[in-house]
């Protein structure tokens, strides 16, 4: 079956070869500050449902960034592996998520811990879909067991 393909021919989706790392406590989220640099985050995240979805309380600085500039990224890391990962260049759709609804089944993968703690009064959940640009599925873990050592 081939693979979605995207703007400019690039592949959207998560090729079986790296779906269990969908499967992965934390990514590594990318978002885009004011200033153009980069600012990365370790973030809870979901694969709900064919989509990667977060949930973030929206007086967080990667939360402003993503409100402000939808561009971002998100790295996969094979913790055992790690020359094996999958990074996920994504728009990301913002949607409020007011009565944690998102937040409480995202909640169910991390032993059901209930995000409210962490939000202050008048701040609020949102849910975050990330739309694949471009899947970039990784693995040179051959290198180093066919290269010999320097």
């Amino acid at each position: 079956m081939p693979r979605p393909i995207g703007e400019n021919g690039a592949v959207t989706d998560f090729p079986p070869t790296h779906r269990d790392l969908l499967d992965a406590k934390v990514a590594s989220l990318a978002t885009l500050r004011a200033d153009g640099f980069p600012q990365l985050t370790e973030v809870w995240f979901l694969h709900h449902e064919a989509e990667l979805k977060l949930s973030l309380n929206d007086s967080r600085l990667k939360t402003r960034n993503l409100v402000a500039r939808p561009q971002c990224s998100l790295l996969l890391l094979d913790i055992a592996n790690p020359d094996r990962y999958l990074e996920v260049r994504a728009l990301a759709r913002i949607e409020p998520d007011d009565e944690y609804a998102f937040a409480d089944t995202l909640a169910a993968k991390y032993g059901g811990v209930d995000l409210r703690v962490l939000d202050r009064a008048g701040e609020k959940r949102l849910a975050i879909t990330l739309e694949p640009v471009n899947v970039y599925a990784v693995d040179v873990s051959w290198v180093s067991e066919e290269t010999p050592p320097p």
